[in-house]
This record gives structure tokens, C-alpha cells and sequence, in this order.
């Protein structure tokens, strides 16, 4: 039975250290995507262009639930959390703007890019295909016997599909070691949550089938580090999925190509004013004693400089020769470890 529990009440002790990483890594998300707009105005990026300004704090707290072994797969928009699991940001940028020395050599964008070594899944298109996915890949952990997580993140949008319940049948039946995070940014697409659901929740809905969870402050760091760490200790003891609803909020439109005529602009204002979560932090910060504003500035010119040197490496690079067209369709032998 889900029991509705707030990780707000129960922040852990953090160190300066951690909190000045979370910081660093929240910013590098938020300067990264605005680059990445940037570069998508100037025509560099093409398609779609997802960006999660506003919803650094999801990932970068799950993140510091984490360990080496845990795996994450999300939806199409995902540049955050390729950054936040320790993916180089001059790889990713190359991706975006369908340069060779992108993650997938420029062939797959945002929706397709990978990597195995930070195991990073995607960037899935279609909506919610990831969460059947994810389940998967904590079901090969659960077959070969260790402790490790997946991190399955889907939005308020996806959590109305079909195969999210399927999913949560399957993973509750075989006990998967899943954290099946919904990042409820209040709108799927253009429609308001309050329009697209009569529930009062999302993560109630896995009562039905017997799967614990919990409405989280997205907006919140720590709080959201304390609800992932809560969730993994359950998957790592055996105790099967766990669903965090992470209640958080986007800035910009859809996509790119969205004008977001669907909300006013002071609702976005006042989201920004009053609980942005990098500037939440920020404040934790300087407010300790932790950091002083030249601190901070200082950290922001070498995030700015990260960011620059990415757009720089991704216009630098080549686009891919057109022999790649045949390249990474078939896989050339089984890999022991599978068989």
C-alpha cells in the first residue's frame, strides 16, 4: 500500500562540500541549456529541442543517491540528465547539433544518444517507451544478482499511458529493483495537469498494484536526494520498485518551437522568483557562510567557460561522412557477458 510521505521533513545533514557539487552541477545544467537554445535559434541544432531549465534539481539529487552500477533511462528531454550522471558535456553538445563527435557520431540527436560507460539508456521519443525499458534493465540486474538501481524517469504526460501500468504490474510481480521517477513539470506538452487528470496524484496510482511511493518537492535538492535515497535503499534491499512523484516545474515552453500561450507569463515569474532551485541553494550557501559572492561568480565563469569550450568543440567538429549511414545497424558478434 503507498503511503503518502514528504521528503521535505526528512533532509539530511550536508556537507559544503556537496553542496557546493550540487550547485556546480545544477548551473552547468541550466547555462548548458541555454546554450543549447542559443545554438537552436542560430540554426546549429536541429529537430526538436527539449531543454529542462528549471528541473535541474531532479537529477542532480537523484544523482547523489546513486552509486557506480546504477542506471538511468528518461524521456526527450534529457541533456540534464546526461550531464548530471558525468557525461561530457562537449560530447553531448556535438550531438545536439549532429556533429561526428557527438555520443551516437551525429546521427541520433537528443532522442537517440547513449552512454555505456555512465550508463545512460536515452533519450527515448515516443512517449513513456522508456518505462517498459527501464524496467528491463533492472530486471538484467535482478538476474544477475547485484544491488544495483534504475533510475526510470518519465513525465505527468507519459504517467496517463498504458504501459506505465503494465510496468508496474511486471516490476511489482518480480520485485525489480526500479525507482520509477514521474518529473511532474505541471504540463504535458500544452495541457495542465488539472486538465489531464482528475486523480490527486500520480504516484497514488501504484497502490493498485502494491508499489510504495511519495510526492516529492522538485524544486528542493536536498529534499529530492533524501527521497532517492530512501527509494534505492528499498530497490538495494530486495523490497522491489518504488515510484517518486517529483513535483517540479519548467521554464521554457515544450520545445523549443513552443510559445507556451497555455500559462501566463507571471505564473513562470513568480515560479522563477520564489522557487528557483539554484537559487534556493545559492542562498543555503552564502547564507552559511559556505561561499562568498565572488565565490559563486567565480564558479559561474568556469561553468560559462565548460559551456563555451562545448559549443566551440561541437562547431568545430565534422559532420559525419556519409559511409556512417551504414555504420551501427547490426552488431558484428554477441557479446560474452550476454550469453
Amino acid at each position: 500500500m503507498a503511503t503518502r510521505k514528504t521528503a521535505a521533513k526528512a533532509k539530511p545533514n550536508v556537507s559544503k562540500e556537496d553542496l557546493l557539487q550540487y550547485y556546480r552541477d545544477m548551473l552547468l545544467i541550466r547555462r548548458f541549456e541555454e546554450k543549447a537554445g542559443q545554438l537552436y535559434g542560430m540554426g546549429l541544432i536541429g529537430g526538436f529541442c527539449h531543454l529542462y531549465i528549471g528541473q535541474e534539481a531532479v537529477v542532480v539529487g537523484l544523482e547523489a543517491a546513486a552509486k557506480d552500477g546504477d542506471k538511468r533511462i528518461t524521456s526527450y528531454r534529457d541533456h540534464g540528465h546526461m550531464l548530471a550522471c558525468g557525461m561530457d558535456p562537449k560530447g553531448v553538445m556535438a550531438e545536439l547539433t549532429g556533429r561526428e563527435g557527438g555520443y551516437s557520431k551525429g546521427k541520433g540527436g537528443s532522442m537517440h544518444m547513449f552512454s555505456k560507460e555512465k550508463d545512460f539508456y536515452g533519450g527515448h521519443g515516443i512517449v513513456a517507451a522508456q518505462v517498459p525499458l527501464g524496467a528491463g534493465l533492472a530486471f538484467a540486474d535482478k538476474y544477475k544478482g547485484n544491488d544495483n538501481v534504475t533510475f526510470t524517469y518519465f513525465g505527468d504526460g507519459a504517467a496517463n499511458q498504458g504501459q506505465v501500468y503494465e510496468t508496474y504490474n511486471m516490476a511489482e510481480l518480480w520485485n525489480l529493483p526500479v525507482v520509477f521517477v514521474i518529473e511532474n513539470n505541471q504540463y504535458a506538452m500544452g495541457t495542465s495537469t488539472q486538465r489531464s487528470t482528475h486523480s490527486p496524484s500520480y504516484w497514488e496510482r501504484g497502490a493498485a498494484y502494491g508499489i510504495k511511493g511519495e510526492e516529492v518537492d522538485g524544486m528542493d535538492v536536498l529534499a529530492v536526494k533524501a527521497a532517492g535515497e530512501k527509494a534505492v535503499a528499498q530497490c538495494r534491499a530486495g523490497k522491489g520498485p518504488y515510484i517518486l512523484e517529483v513535483k517540479t516545474y519548467r521554464y521554457r515552453g515544450h520545445s523549443m518551437s513552443d510559445p507556451a500561450k497555455y500559462r501566463t507569463r507571471d505564473e513562470v515569474q513568480k515560479m522563477r522568483e520564489e522557487r528557483d532551485a539554484i537559487e534556493h541553494v545559492r542562498q543555503m550557501l552564502l547564507t552559511g557562510k559556505h561561499a562568498s559572492e565572488d565565490d559563486l561568480k567565480a564558479i559561474d565563469k568556469d561553468i560559462k567557460n565548460i559551456v563555451n569550450e562545448s559549443a566551440e568543440f561541437a562547431k568545430e567538429s565534422p559532420e559525419p561522412a556519409l559511409e556512417e549511414l551504414w555504420t551501427d545497424i547490426y552488431a558484428d558478434e554477441i557479446p560474452q557477458e550476454a550469453v
